[in-house]
């Protein structure tokens, strides 16, 4: 397994991968008005996508979003959010979100990014965990709810 940034031509299948995980994992409704904006995050090149790849097959995905105007938690330019980290369902279980979280901590220590910062959902629990296992820290006074009803815990990674 590598972890690669995405090509132009495979944006549509990472935001399917994005959207079905996300979807079958109840963590989203199929009929949410977040549906197209989760499918096309750094589709336009504002971002760096990577991608967890099997032979062929696409296993999983994370993308970096350097700090602007319209960031959802990163403060400042010294911040990246990490965003959209997903992995096929049939493909959990097998490290694969380990290896998109550190190499989204790599690449970010690598662009010169301080401080990394994300947001889980409440029931994202193996994530919250690798996570924690990973070095980052839980930002209360960041956390946010972007709907109502919806409620995001934020985690950030300081860089050296």
């Amino acid at each position: 397994m590598l972890v690669r940034d995405a090509h132009i031509h495979e944006m549509p299948s990472v935001g399917d991968l994005r959207v079905t995980t996300y979807v079958g994992q109840g963590l989203l409704a199929g009929d949410s008005d977040y549906v197209p904006t989760l499918h096309a995050i750094g589709a336009s090149g504002d971002g760096t996508v990577l991608v967890a790849v099997d032979g062929d097959e696409i296993v999983g995905t994370a993308t970096l979003m350097p700090f602007r105007e319209s960031s959802e938690i990163a403060l400042s330019a010294e911040e990246t959010e990490i965003r959209a980290l997903a992995v096929a369902p049939a493909a959990q279980g097998r490290g694969v979100g380990r290896l998109l979280l550190r190499a989204v901590v790599d690449r970010a220590a690598r662009d010169g990014a301080r401080h990394l910062v994300l947001s889980t959902q409440p029931d994202m629990v193996a994530a919250q965990r690798m996570y924690a296992s990973e070095g980052f820290a839980r930002l209360p006074e960041r956390d946010w709810s972007p709907v109502p009803g919806l409620g995001l815990l934020c985690f950030g990674l300081r860089l050296s």
